[in-house]
């Protein structure tokens, strides 16, 4: 039998007694037969689906503009959008064009989304920034569900590493496949705008606090989707005129065009007073307005109570590390220092990183560009600082004051895609911690410490800070009696400072070395022991802690910082090793115009504490011999409670400890596949229903009809464009003639289903029986005569269940409104077929 042919049936006559969908019911003769539906380039002109494709670009890039700010105005973000937003229109219009059924379209879009996707939304993950590779598919897959939240819970500027294209990418294609197909599959000149109105949203939804363009943009979208809906109206209505004028005779097109003149005329007045409005009133109408993102309502899944703090570890340096090189570091200004973290909590026992107070940790998609919570507004020195990590451990990154970048030379590292970052306490820490080896560098922007003279006339920056819980209340009590009648901000901060610096003394610990014994930790047992003891010994950790809690008693927004710097001041630019010895920490306090600004409260390191008094030494007393001890009883040992040697060897031989993880892993990997697949089982499904239904049916000409129509719907899903309204031997002709093999079968099955519905008399259950098995066999050898993609096309196609919902709807429905709703959902993924516009395809109920 040859291949399916497009079917043009004939147009069936008023006077017909049956119906062609087998239904069993008289045809009414005053069916009004529809106006004929053009095909794609029928009855439109060329250059009016450019016009709609330039109209969607355009509305389209108004959209995808709304992601600026997230990406920091990278342009990587409008290529990927763009691009995206041109292969959804592609797509498309081949399918509008060449009407290859909906399974074909979709995996064709599909491919295309991968394809297209590694050049534009994963150039990081690409062999070559543009060919496809395992890892740019793998982040395209996942990034159509994960991308979302991953684009909400990393820190703005976005970047380009980890997928982060991938939402206007997808976003932009998606909403301009489904415009180009409302506006090139239906007739309705306003539907297209509901899917770049979404991608409109999207782009506000997934921004930052700060709107790109907000009035202009609107303006812009505003006004282009009112002409182009109206452009569209005014073409749908010359198009039905010339088929009108074809029968009928056009009295005046002068005063047609006049009349056409006026509407557009009227509707451009009505755009630019509503424009004009709207850029004169929306100021002052949103003026002081908070703007709400969906960034604002994802939290970002990171504690960073989770990572030991680094203070904690300061005499670990000291001692373990102290001549060992924790990293290199070069770009250092003279007198410049690598801090580690900004630590603003205390509990009692440790000082630490809190998200509560002082800003939060959020993911760094592309860390080369970060926008610092509080840029600078006087002098400052920008530089770069390339660290290479060797003995240091750890997951707080060496970096600097005011950071605007941090760039990995491995973008995909563990360090670099664990990366998360606090702008307003410059500090960084990664999930996966730093390895020797790891490369990276930070942009700085260090504002200029203020003299004295200036910072006497600032007052204190009213900063947010966590709450401090367990301080002693010595320390309390010390910090009001070490100030006095201090009353200028600066005064006071030097008043601490200079107290500690005076009357404390400094010791590591180290007793080698020759200093004295001091404990190390900041905990409130250890600072109340310092301040109550003779004389206050200790060093950069207790110092530090302990001014930043009096100061924080006292109402001074301050706050402990760790870091690194040399003893001695290197020339600027030199590669310095940064050994354990170089740790310290010092306290930071806000000043209202100059940020957060430095103080060492740490004493001199030749500040040595007063040793103690000697004690006189002990006679020691003679040793006297002691009797032995009386003996003891023989203890009863407990049952050996070890595994047995041969349960562990049975454990390792055991089968299922094996292929469990390999079945499992095989189990997550057919996850995507079942989810593929749901549509295709779904579909057999409703067909293996409805034929079980037909069989079921009470009367016997019921299930004889419903043989008819079993016939004509796996027809309909080969391609068969058949008019439901035509009686079964009109339908049994045009089958005939698109499958030549089967005409004889065709014609004979309509006769037998006719005479059983309009016969006298009903059929036997053996001729029922009989019909559905001729049918069957007609079906099989028109199944045949196909190939294998044919056969599971049309297994697996919905065609003839959507003429079938169609049918109802229209049924249910009142008028052409009801009848209308249909087609225009058929029409989107389905077959172009050369039948008359506005027709239903045979074979439906």
């Amino acid at each position: 039998m040859s291949e399916t042919t497009r079917l043009r049936p004939r147009r069936p006559t008023p006077g017909g007694a049956e119906s062609g969908g087998g239904s069993g019911r008289p045809r009414s003769g005053g069916a009004a037969a529809r106006s004929p539906r053009p095909g794609f380039w029928a009855g439109r002109n060329p250059w009016l689906h450019a016009v709609d494709a330039a109209a969607i670009l355009v509305l389209a890039a108004l959209g995808i503009a709304g992601f600026h700010l997230a990406y920091g105005g990278d342009r990587h973000y409008l290529v990927a959008g763009l691009t995206g937003a041109a292969l959804g229109l592609a797509v498309a219009f081949g399918s509008s064009a060449l009407r290859p059924g909906w399974l074909v379209s979709t995996a064709g879009a599909f491919l295309a989304y991968l394809l297209v996707g590694g050049l534009v939304a994963t150039p990081d993950e690409s062999a070559g920034g543009f060919i496809p590779t395992l890892a740019s598919l793998r982040t395209l897959l996942l990034g159509i569900v994960v991308s979302w939240k991953d684009n909400l819970t990393v820190a703005a500027p976005l970047g380009t590493a980890s997928g982060m294209l991938v939402v206007p990418y997808l976003s932009a294609f998606v909403c301009c496949l489904a415009a180009g197909l409302l506006a090139w599959r239906l007739r309705r000149p306003y539907w297209p705008l509901v899917p770049v109105t979404v991608l409109f949203v999207v782009g506000i939804a997934f921004g930052t606090h700060e709107a790109f363009l907000a009035l202009p943009r609107g303006v812009a979208f505003a006004v282009t989707g009112v002409l182009w809906s109206s452009f569209r109206r005014s073409a749908a209505r010359v198009g039905t005129a010339r088929v009108v004028s074809g029968e009928t005779t056009v009295a005046d097109p002068g005063s047609a065009r006049a009349a056409r003149l006026r509407r557009v005329g009227l509707g451009a007045a009505v755009v630019a007073v509503a424009a004009a409005a709207t850029l004169a009133l929306a100021p002052a109408v949103t003026a002081g307005a908070q703007r709400d993102v969906l960034r604002d309502r994802v939290v970002p899944p990171f504690d960073p109570h989770n990572y030991v703090s680094p203070l904690s570890g300061f005499r670990s340096f000291v001692k373990d590390q102290r001549d060992s090189v924790l990293f290199t570091v070069s770009g250092l200004p003279q007198g410049g220092r690598v801090r580690l973290a900004a630590l603003d909590a205390y509990d009692g026992t440790v000082a630490n990183v809190d998200q509560s107070g002082s800003g939060s940790f959020a993911k760094v998609g592309d860390a080369s560009s970060i926008a610092a919570a509080d840029p600078p507004s006087g002098a400052s020195t920008p530089y770069t600082l390339d660290v290479t990590v060797r003995d240091y451990r750890g997951y707080f990154l060496p970096g600097g004051r005011t950071t605007t970048g941090i760039a990995f030379d491995d973008k995909n590292s563990p360090a670099a895609e664990g990366l998360y970052f606090n702008p307003l306490t410059d500090t960084a820490i990664s999930t996966a911690g730093v390895a020797a080896g790891d490369e990276y560098a930070v942009r700085v922007v260090e504002p200029k410490r203020p003299d004295d003279a200036l910072l006497a006339q600032a007052q204190f920056a009213p900063v947010s800070l966590p709450a401090v819980d367990g301080v002693p209340q010595v320390l309390q009590a010390k910090a009001g009696d070490i100030l006095g009648d201090s009353q200028a901000p600066l005064e006071r901060v030097r008043t601490l400072e200079s107290y500690f610096q005076k009357f404390g003394a400094f010791s590591n610990g180290l007793i080698a070395e020759g200093q004295v014994p001091s404990l190390s930790g900041h905990g409130a047992g250890r600072l109340r022991a310092m301040l109550t003891a003779k004389q206050m010994v200790g060093d950069d950790e207790q110092y530090s802690v302990t001014m930043a809690l009096m100061a924080r008693q006292l109402g001074i927004p301050a706050r402990v910082v760790m870091g690194f710097y040399p003893e001695k001041p290197q020339p600027a630019g030199t590669k310095i090793d940064i050994k354990g010895k170089d740790v310290h920490a010092w306290v930071e306090v806000a000043f209202e115009g100059y940020g957060w600004v430095a103080f060492d409260p740490t004493p001199p390191k030749n500040n040595v504490p007063i040793p103690p008094d000697p004690q006189a030494q002990s006679k020691p007393r003679p040793q006297v011999l002691q009797p032995p001890p009386p003996p003891q009883a023989p203890v009863e040992l407990p049952p050996d409670s070890r595994p047995d040697v041969l349960d562990q060897e049975q454990k390792k031989d055991n089968f299922w400890l094996i292929l469990g993880p390999i079945l499992a892993a095989v189990g997550i990997g057919l996850i995507p596949i079942a989810v593929l697949a749901l549509p295709l089982v779904l579909v057999a499904w409703l067909k293996l229903r409805r034929r079980r239904r037909r069989l079921a049916a009470e009367h016997p000409a019921e299930r004889v009809s419903g043989g008819w129509r079993e016939y004509t719907n796996f027809a309909t899903d080969l391609g068969a464009s058949l008019d439901a309204r035509s009686t079964r031997r009109e339908t049994a002709a045009v089958l005939g003639e698109a499958f030549p093999d089967s005409a004889g079968t065709t014609t004979m099955l309509a006769r037998r289903a006719d005479a059983a519905v309009f016969g006298a008399g009903r059929p036997s259950e053996n001729e029922v029986d009989a019909y559905w098995a001729d049918v069957d066999s007609s079906i099989e050898a028109m199944r045949g005569s196909l190939g294998f993609w044919r056969r599971q096309r049309a297994r697996f196609s919905p065609r003839s269940l959507l003429l079938e919902a169609r049918a109802a709807l229209a049924a249910r429905g009142s008028g052409a409104r009801g009848a209308d709703r249909a087609p225009a959902l058929r029409r989107l993924w389905g077959r172009r077929g050369t039948a008359a516009k506005g027709r239903t395809r045979g074979g439906t109920e």
